[in-house]
């Protein structure tokens, strides 16, 4: 374990094996950093905030901060970080809080680019990327493997589905389906993610069934999006396809956001 002398670490802190903590770092008393967590400066962990091993922290990071909420009296509230994270300049994460679920909650090997932010109450699957700028709004689900491009921003309450792809300068105001792409300042489908389904080695034979399931569900259907869902999966046609069985499950759960539409042929983006 290494501690710079200009470093403060109050007592109670929980420092696992190999942990590093540079210069200027703040670590409060209720933190826990797992094996080989290293804060490089100036960062801070303050509140009930767990990291796990092998996470890096970025300079200027801060990390268990109060949520952002008006009246919040949540001395029980507890950010937990999983390992193997990159954690850039100047992120920000904060606690859960009184209103919501008490608790953030962040998976394993995620990279979030600088000036990106976790808002109270988020849980964010594995493997996610945040790029610059990217920001999620309180009581946000985030699914394993989501990519969200810079300065992409998520209203609160929502939910991305597994594997989506959310394009840069995004807003985010209703749920994006799993491996969709969601583009436009009022984001709209724009298909599925092809490549990261590939890059994931899924099946071609399951790739074109969930093509087929997209173009009945958000293209071709007469009902609402939810109607379609549900008769597709009442045919059963696409039963045992686990993507397309995910997909409908996604749009049928209760929910407090509408589900992202696509976009019609010869819609203008401009007015999204």
């Amino acid at each position: 374990m290494a501690v710079h002398p200009t470093a403060i670490v109050e007592d109670g802190a929980r420092l696992g094996a190999g942990v590093e903590i540079g210069p200027y770092c703040i670590v409060g008393r209720d933190a826990v950093l797992g094996d080989g967590v290293r804060l490089l400066s100036h960062a801070i962990v303050s509140g009930k905030t767990a990291i796990g091993a092998n996470t890096i922290v970025h300079p200027h990071a801060v990390l268990g901060g109060e949520a952002q909420i008006y009246n919040n009296d949540a001395p029980e509230a507890r950010l937990e970080i999983g390992s193997g994270n990159t954690i850039r300049e100047a992120v920000t994460i904060n606690l859960g809080s009184k209103k919501g679920r008490g608790v953030t909650k962040v998976g394993n090997n995620c990279f979030f680019m600088a000036g990106s932010h976790i808002g109270h109450d988020c849980h964010v699957g594995n493997n996610v990327t945040l790029a610059n700028g990217a920001m999620l709004g309180g009581h946000f689900d985030v699914g394993d493997g989501v990519i969200m491009g810079g300065l992409a921003a998520a209203q609160q309450f929502g939910r991305v589905g597994r594997y989506a792809f959310i394009s840069g300068l995004s807003g985010i105001s209703t749920d994006v389906i799993p491996y969709g792409i969601a583009i436009g300042l009022h984001v709209r489908l724009g298909g599925l993610n092809l490549i990261g389904l590939r890059r994931r080695n899924i099946p071609r034979a399951n790739i074109h069934a969930l093509r087929a399931a997209y173009r009945a569900i958000f293209l071709e259907g007469k009902g609402s999006i939810q109607d379609n869902a549900r008769e597709a999966d009442v045919a059963g046609k696409w039963k045992g396809i686990p993507e397309v069985e995910e997909v409908i499950a996604f749009i049928l759960a209760d929910a407090k956001r509408p589900i992202t539409p696509a976009r019609r042929r010869g819609e203008d983006e401009s007015e999204d």
